[in-house]
Order: structure tokens, then sequence, then C-alpha cells
């Protein structure tokens, strides 16, 4: 129960249904969402069909399929986790740069220690979910968003 100040009254607390990539139908609801912002975010920093799927964390003939709209399946905890961080990425890189810089930054060399002279994307390759929240973690704390 919690009181409410103004009236004295006492309202019931009520669980609140927390959304997760766990949940099936969650996954089914955000999915579609995801995918159509992903697909975005890959044309935008002009990725190969081979870096898109690897990031995504699909085969290339998957991402053929999605990247056509041929798929009608939600995507797994572990996909939703990895498009995800790569809009938050996206998001945060636009909110840093005012100039294309922002959609170019992903495949550029980069000395930051988290990349070592590797280009962001190729990290986040290598490096899977772990680096891809890093490298999202990182993008905010430069722009002052940590």
């Amino acid at each position: 129960m919690i009181e409410i100040a103004a009236t004295g009254a006492q309202m019931p607390l009520t669980p609140v249904d927390i959304q997760t990539f766990t949940k099936a139908p969650d996954r089914e609801r955000l999915s579609p969402v995801a995918i159509k912002a992903y697909r975005k975010i890959v044309e935008q920093w002009a990725l190969t069909n081979a870096e898109a799927a690897t990031l995504l964390g699909v085969s290339e003939s998957t991402w053929d399929r999605i990247k056509r709209g041929a798929w009608d399946q939600p995507l797994s905890q572990d996909q939703l986790t990895r498009a995800s961080a790569a809009i938050g990425v996206y998001k945060g890189l636009r909110l840093l740069f005012a100039d294309d810089m922002a959609l170019r930054w992903p495949k550029l060399a980069n000395k930051g220690p988290i990349f070592q002279r590797r280009t962001p994307v190729d990290a986040m390759i290598e490096g899977g979910i772990p680096l891809m929240l890093e490298t999202r973690r990182y993008v905010d704390a430069v722009r002052g968003g940590l």
C-alpha cells in the first residue's frame, strides 16, 4: 500500500510488468521496429551483407530475407540486444556529430582503447555483444551522456 499525502488515501501497489527481451510477447512486439531501424542503420553505415549479418547475429541468407522484408519471425534475445546496441551507437553518434561523420565513424579506423586501431564495426564484429555494448557506452561517454 502507498499513502497519498494530500488525501491520506491508500492505494495498493501493483507490480509493473517490465519489458524485457526474454519474453516472447515483448520480442514479437519489438522485433519489427528493431528490424526496420537496423536495416536503415545498415544502409546509412554502408555495411556489407556479411557485416550486417554478423553484427545482428544471423546468417547471410537470413539477413537477405530480413533485408527483403521476407522475415516474419521475432528476433531472439541476443539479436534484439545486438540491434539495440547498434541503434544506441547510431543515436549517440547522431547526437555527437552534426555532420556526416556520424555515418562515417563506424567504418573509420579508431585509436580508442576498445578499438585497437580497428574500425568500430570490425571491433564489434570481433567482440560480439560485449563490445557492441561497450561501444555504445563509449559513444555515450564521449558525448557526455554518462
